[in-house]
């Protein structure tokens, strides 16, 4: 199966989320929904598309604030790391941090141990453990679509300066997710523009020396 990848932009961190498509049946994994539900609703009705599940990376304020419109709108199950929930439930707490109303805390369905794959559907998804950003940070593939959320961007890694946050931990990430997806692999991040694999091997800062 090779997914359509939609990505939706929104919020005042302009955080990535994503709907990733079957490209026949049309249902569609809704992945780091963080902000502007609508803009989520506004393409799933114009397409005809079938959400199915939610999955997020991590649990910032950033990345969940749609979580919730989204799963109770379709009846969505939401998929979370269980190290997240210390993240989770200081959701209220962040948003009132950065001077931003909250939304509705979003109710974690399945949480995620040591699953290395999970299928929604005609969806399969495979789960990579990759801490350090926060401490239950994932990176989901969908075919060779990786989405990894806040942990490595184009050009850059994720901050490690913020509660759950830790260098050397997300160094061995990185080199688990250098070991694990090959360079021809697009990734999809949290914030910026998608990239390769091979070529942030070659170009990224942060991974040339791991």
């Amino acid at each position: 199966m090779t997914p359509e990848i939609i990505t939706i932009t929104a919020g005042p961190f302009a955080e990535n989320g994503y709907l990733v498509v079957h490209p026949v049946s049309q249902n569609t994994i809704i992945i780091d929904p963080g902000d502007e539900s609508t803009k989520y609703i506004d393409v799933i009705q114009n397409r005809n598309l079938k959400p199915i599940a939610v999955l997020n990376t991590h649990a910032h304020l950033d990345h969940i604030g749609a979580v919730q419109a989204l799963t109770s709108t379709y009846g969505l199950p939401f998929y979370l790391h269980h190290q997240e929930k210390m993240i989770l439930d200081h959701y209220e707490e962040s948003c009132q941090m950065f001077g931003i109303d909250p939304g509705d805390s979003p109710r974690v369905t399945h949480w995620i141990h040591d699953e290395k794959q999970i299928a929604v559907e005609d969806i399969t998804i495979q789960i990579e453990h990759t801490p350090g950003h926060t401490p239950g940070g994932i990176c989901y593939s969908i075919g060779e679509n990786v989405f990894t959320g806040d942990t490595l961007f184009n050009g850059s890694v994720g901050r490690t300066d913020l509660p759950g946050g830790n260098w050397e931990i997300l160094q061995h990430s990185l080199q688990n997710m250098l070991n694990c997806y090959a360079n021809d692999f697009t990734f999809y991040p949290g914030h910026g523009p998608s990239s390769t694999f091979g070529h942030e091997r070659q170009q990224n800062p942060f991974l040339i020396h791991i």
